[in-house]
């Protein structure tokens, strides 16, 4: 799939759509404090539809965001990492650099999908983070990216809270020391470039595990004394809401503890669709992007990212029931038909930028 990613981006300037252009409801008064983009994950691995994805996310946004496990297959067969990455993301790089865009890098090098466990794709290889090499890996991997894509700023764990309760203590401190050895080596490439990680923000409120006890991220701090920033992950509909409006006002402040450290909404969403732990619809959705547009006015952060732009199909991504929720998070649908989210994300990008 990401051979056909790079051949789309190498011709989706040559490439002509049938795409509506962004809906534009009349732009509201006041202003956006943040950039807003999108990762770079299509529908499926169907050529037209990835570049039709591409060019209508492209309409609506002024960031982007690459928020990836590292390539491990790849980078465990011996392949220079810089002709890795060169395969990877140099062709989305340019797209983006070609609009204009704000690029935000986040590695994550925990298990995107399950935090209790090492990458699917470093398991199925015998190996772990907790071995002195793959660390070695991973940091050569961010300086790799760093070096050769200059972001605004760089992530270098993901969810850290969650990993802390969920993942075997082994783990949860190799992790640890890699993110702060990846952060020393990113301040002696740019010590300008700001370096964070991102917190889960159900999880510090205590809904994931249903107690609703709110319980903070203060350990994150201590533990990862490099951050500069803060990435929020939140997907309230996991967290037991039931309702967009149910969420506190203080839902991303209140993690911060006082701090005034600039902030990044990294990912997050609300399905549209159900399953036999949650009811939602695309109505619901659109309630809550709406809503997470005022929580975001709360904190005024730096960017507000959603990894997804459409829903994914089954067919590419697969039935993993630990996916199924992230399956419909998407804007658009999987032939790229709106839902009712779409004229709201419009309608918060239609708002003058304050920076």
């Amino acid at each position: 799939m990401r051979h056909a990613i790079l051949i789309t981006l190498l011709l989706v300037a040559a490439c002509t759509t049938a795409d509506d252009s962004p809906t534009q409801p009349a732009p509201r008064a006041d202003a956006r404090s943040y950039r807003m983009g999108f990762s770079h994950v299509p529908p499926s691995d169907d050529f037209p539809l990835a570049v039709r994805s591409l060019e209508s996310w492209a309409r609506r946004a002024d960031a982007a965001i690459i928020h990836q496990e590292p390539p491990w297959t790849a980078l465990l067969s011996g392949e220079p990492v810089a002709r890795v990455a060169e395969r990877e993301y140099d062709g989305l790089v340019n797209f983006w650099r070609q609009r204009g865009f704000e690029l935000v890098i986040v590695v994550d090098p925990s298990n995107g999908v399950a935090r209790e466990t090492d990458s699917d794709n470093l398991r199925r290889a015998g190996r772990s983070m907790r071995e002195p090499a793959i660390q070695a890996l991973y940091r050569e991997w961010v300086r790799t990216l760093v070096t050769r894509y200059r972001p605004v700023a760089i992530g270098l764990a993901v969810e850290t809270n969650l990993i802390r309760d969920a993942a075997p203590a082994a783990l949860y401190q190799a992790i640890v020391r890699v993110a702060n050895d990846a952060a020393a080596d990113v301040r002696a490439i740019d010590a300008s470039m700001p370096r964070f990680i991102t917190i889960q923000v159900e999880h510090a409120w205590g809904r994931l595990v249903g107690t609703n006890r709110y319980v903070g991220v203060e350990q994150d701090f201590r533990d990862f004394p490099f951050t500069e920033w803060v990435g929020l992950s939140s997907y309230p509909y996991l967290g037991r809401f039931d309702e967009p409006e149910q969420v506190p006002d203080d839902w991303y402040r209140r993690p911060l503890g006082g701090r005034t450290l600039p902030t990044v909404i990294t990912e997050g969403g609300w399905s549209s669709g159900s399953n036999a732990s949650f009811r939602s619809s695309p109505e619901k959705q659109a309630r809550w992007l709406r809503r997470q547009g005022a929580l975001a006015d709360a904190i005024a952060p730096r960017y507000l990212f959603q990894l997804t732009f459409s829903d994914l199909t089954t067919r590419t991504f697969g039935n993993d029931p630990r996916l199924s929720p992230f399956l419909q998070l998407g804007v658009v649908d999987t032939t790229l038909a709106p839902k009712p989210a779409l004229a709201v994300w419009d309608s918060l990008f239609a708002r003058r930028r304050s920076r």
